[in-house]
């Protein structure tokens, strides 16, 4: 099998981590993967990606003063993915990320090769603006095959307006086994794991954390991860005084040292696709506590056999999910034991055995079956001679 992967770059986040499991893993197992990012080659690779898989930076991460340059720029993508995957010549393209999943649509135009998009956010709580909004309903139609996180979305692209939608959970790393060493996290330690994003409830999670604190003094909470909103939220720990036990060390590559050694994960969020960070500090044995946001928690944990759920956006409800737990240890040890059963529904050979079987299906659509799209072939010969001057 002869993979094409298109993603906007491999800097971190959900998208970007499924994109390395998966081409690692379909490499490994003797596929050709081509994996093409938007970003140029100065950009680095946050996850670890196999020699053997073919890395190609396209340096189409332009910003646009305009509509008109917007539109330019688009064309570039479209165009210069275009010709690399005519150049590659694979059995399927797949794409990640809503306007990278345009692009690659647009790209494959009446090449008869099937391509798959990924949506990784839950649509219900996109922040794609209107016009990628329109775009993406408009546009993945055309797709061979739409992939989203859980069951829940699924109403957002239904058959009988022409959508192809199959759920694919994220797939779940087994975690390397605990191996002593040097401690990482104070005794009695709260983590959470994500980008620092409003998204993402780590504000709410300080705010649960301070009603609290007076009560447990010698647990600490530690934030791995790195983003946008970093100041604002050094900001309000020293706001709530909990600079002396709210740790936020940045990104790190060894998050499952870091997991070993919690006592309890929290995941704050707002809005949720399928969270990883959940998923895996579940399969390292972590006792867990999730907000229920729209998507994504509910479809992991059984409340109150493999961890707790509480109200998403309700400081209150968190502070006390928190309190509960910290103050119950063989609640804790009960929930831990449950915790790895999540590698059973979601382990890594289990949802690449579904990518497999969604690839497969999608080759055979497209050799047994008429193409969903037709254009003329002097019009895109057109387009790419437009922009190659």
């Amino acid at each position: 099998m002869k993979v094409t992967l298109v993603i906007y770059g491999l800097s971190g986040g959900g998208a970007e981590r499924v994109m390395s499991i998966l081409a690692n893993y379909w490499v490994e197992r003797g596929w050709e993967v081509t994996l093409m990012m938007l970003v140029d080659a100065t950009q680095s690779c946050f996850y670890p990606l196999d020699p053997r898989i073919q890395l190609k930076s396209l340096g189409l991460a332009k910003s646009s003063a305009n509509w008109l340059t917007a539109i330019y720029h688009t064309w570039q993508r479209v165009m210069r993915l275009r010709r690399e995957i005519i150049a590659d010549k694979p059995d399927v393209v797949i794409s990640f990320m809503t306007a990278v999943n345009v692009y690659a649509i647009l790209a494959g135009w009446n090449l008869d090769i099937p391509t798959i998009v990924g949506e990784h956010t839950y649509p219900g709580a996109t922040d794609a603006n209107k016009i990628w909004q329109l775009l993406m309903k408009w546009f993945y139609r055309y797709a061979d095959r739409i992939a989203v996180l859980t069951q829940n979305a699924v109403p957002f692209y239904p058959a009988t307006q022409g959508y192809r939608t199959i759920v694919l959970p994220n797939p779940v790393l087994s975690p390397p086994p605990a191996v002593p060493t040097p401690r990482l996290l104070p005794v009695h330690s709260l983590i959470a794991v994500g980008r620092l994003d409003p998204r993402k409830g780590f504000d709410l999670l300080l705010r649960a954390f301070h009603q609290i604190r007076d009560r447990y003094p010698d647990w600490q909470l530690t934030i791995l991860g790195e983003g946008a909103i970093r100041a604002e939220l050094e900001d309000l720990r020293s706001q709530l005084q909990l600079t002396d036990c709210v740790h936020l060390p940045g990104a790190v590559q060894n998050v499952p040292d870091y997991l070993y050694q919690a006592d309890l994960f929290v995941l704050p969020s707002r809005v949720e696709g399928f969270p990883m960070a959940l998923c895996e500090a579940m399969a390292c044995g972590v006792p867990v506590l999730a907000a229920d946001c729209l998507s994504g928690p509910r479809d992991i944990i059984e409340d109150g056999v493999n961890g707790i759920l509480v109200p998403p956006e309700d400081v209150d409800a968190l502070a006390a999910g928190l309190d509960a737990l910290m103050s119950d240890p063989a609640k804790r040890q009960y929930l831990a034991q449950n915790a790895p059963q999540v590698l059973d529904r979601f382990g890594l050979e289990r949802i690449a055995q579904l990518w497999t079987e969604a690839i497969d299906k999608s080759i055979y659509d497209r050799q047994y079956r008429r193409p969903r799209i037709a254009a003329h072939h002097h019009v895109i010969d057109r387009l790419n001679a437009l922009i190659k001057n």
